[in-house]
């Protein structure tokens, strides 16, 4: 497959509008998490990551797996914004979505901010 580069996907507006601690920021947090929670597709943000372009067939090429099973994932990476995808003539083209990253560390941030009781505090049984 010739695979090309192309400047495709738009700098996209950051959707973490909601505060640190609220249902929507919990369940932002989860959709993010779900979407990472297969190795594959750390792998393919990572690919997306480090390439800095929008990639069409080289992202099924860099894995030992099927072009149906990478789209499959591809689309729960899309569906959570972590990467956008642009049509290109047949086939459609990813890239990685950094501002949505952003939103991933700071409710990350967010998380590990909440304060844990200490050892004496916690009840052992």
């Amino acid at each position: 497959m010739n695979d090309k580069r192309i400047e495709c996907c738009r700098p996209e507006v950051s959707r973490a509008a909601f505060g640190p601690a609220s249902p929507e920021a919990d369940a932002e947090l989860a959709l993010i998490a779900k979407a990472l929670a297969h190795p594959v597709r750390v792998q393919i943000l990572r690919i997306l990551l480090e390439r800095q372009a929008c990639l069409c067939g080289e992202i099924v090429a860099a894995l030992p797996l099927s072009q149906a099973t990478v789209s499959q994932h591809l689309k729960v990476l899309k569906e959570a914004g972590l990467v956008q995808g642009e049509i290109d003539g047949p086939r459609v083209c990813y890239c990685a979505s950094p501002g949505r990253l952003a939103d991933l560390a700071g409710l990350v941030d967010a998380l590990a901010g909440v304060q844990l009781p200490s050892e004496r505090e916690v009840v052992r049984s």
